[in-house]
């Protein structure tokens, strides 16, 4: 069955895009929920619409995720946490700390889910981690982890 989205799915489709699914889905899930409209031949204009008005909420949520990869790069992003004599952390510093950290550094507030780390930082120092702030859009950030007193 062909199916105009009105709303973005992920795994399946973007807002104005007409996809093809199974009759279950289409009518069990995206038909019952409003996520999606049963496509009929005249609604290419209305697809059309959606594609327009969706492109145009990208590119000005990507300039503003430009905006705050700049932000973030220059910010100065220090986390304390609790450390023995080594510099060995008790625990580790997380995504959520990291977002705690930005957020107080920057006023800029990111999910955990956009920080990517290889693995909790575990030492005192500096390190480096990303931050996947929109598609295409990644901010590279400098974390300084100090020992609380």
């Amino acid at each position: 069955m062909k199916v105009l989205l009105r709303s973005d799915i992920k795994g399946l489709g973007r807002r104005g895009d007409v996809v093809d699914v199974k009759n279950g889905f289409a009518r069990n899930f995206l038909l019952p929920s409003g996520a999606g409209l049963q496509a009929t031949d005249s609604m290419d204009l209305q697809a059309k619409s959606m594609r327009r008005s969706r492109d145009l909420k990208d590119a000005s949520n990507r300039a503003a995720a430009e905006v705050q990869r700049g932000v973030i790069e220059g910010a100065k992003v220090v986390v304390a946490a609790r450390a023995g004599t080594t510099g060995r952390l008790f625990g580790s510093v997380t995504e959520a700390d990291i977002v705690n950290a930005i957020r107080t550094a920057t006023n800029i507030s990111l999910d955990r889910t956009q920080i990517h780390m290889d693995e909790h930082l575990k030492q005192v120092g500096s390190a480096t981690v990303s931050a996947h702030i929109f598609e295409g859009v990644t901010a590279t950030v400098n974390v300084e982890v100090i020992s609380k007193d």
